[in-house]
């Protein structure tokens, strides 16, 4: 008896459609389209020590995001967005 992907076991051969709409892996590409768009912020820390004296060592922090996750509610014409910003600082000075 074959089974099916959650499992369950089938009677007989897997039909066309079972092959075809069965749930697959996520890709790379649709993880890391999935981070870019929710926005993910990746830390991480390097030491370079010798004979266990440490040297240099660095702390790390990297946001990944779209554009649109970075300047919600900011107008999407860079243009208009420049002139809105332009208009805020004037009015703070």
């Amino acid at each position: 008896m074959a089974r099916t992907s959650r499992g369950r076991r089938s009677s007989g051969p897997r039909t066309v459609a079972e092959q075809v709409l069965e749930p697959r892996e996520p890709s790379l590409l649709a993880v890391v389209d999935k981070a870019r768009s929710k926005g993910v912020v990746l830390r991480g820390a390097v030491r370079l020590a010798l004979a266990q004296v440490p040297l240099v060592y660095a702390r790390l922090s990297v946001l990944v995001c779209a554009a649109a996750c970075v300047l919600r509610g900011e107008p999407a014409n860079c243009i208009e967005r420049h002139r809105t910003r332009r208009t805020r600082r004037a009015r703070r000075a």
